[in-house]
């Protein structure tokens, strides 16, 4: 079977030090994702939650960034989109969250 995944970053292969931090899947008409949890809170001073925001928007960045070049969307008025709809799901979820640890990652979600 063929799975449809993204190319990695040349950037991932170029740095000893890469890590994949979260892979997110839609099958089974459901939201599925695998995460490295607990690394900032292991390594660093770095507020796990904090680290998770950055993360977050920097990928609404670079989603808002694609759009532009795809399909020419504003960037400034797609970030906010995405951003309302963020909060949005984050206060009403269209679906709920379940997940486990599993083996070597934190936290696997599906």
């Amino acid at each position: 079977m063929t799975m449809n995944e993204r190319p990695i970053p040349e950037a991932a292969f170029q740095d000893k030090d890469a890590v994949e931090m979260l892979r997110v899947w839609i099958a089974g008409r459901k939201l599925h994702c695998s995460l490295k949890v607990g690394m900032y809170q292991e390594s660093t001073n770095i507020s796990e939650p904090v680290a998770w925001g950055t993360i977050l928007a920097d990928a609404a960045r670079h989603i808002a960034s694609a759009l532009q070049t795809g399909y020419g969307l504003d960037p400034e008025e797609t970030t906010q989109r995405l951003k309302e709809s963020f909060v949005n799901e984050l206060d009403k979820p269209s679906s709920s969250a379940q997940g486990k640890f599993v083996g070597g990652d934190k936290a696997r979600l599906s």
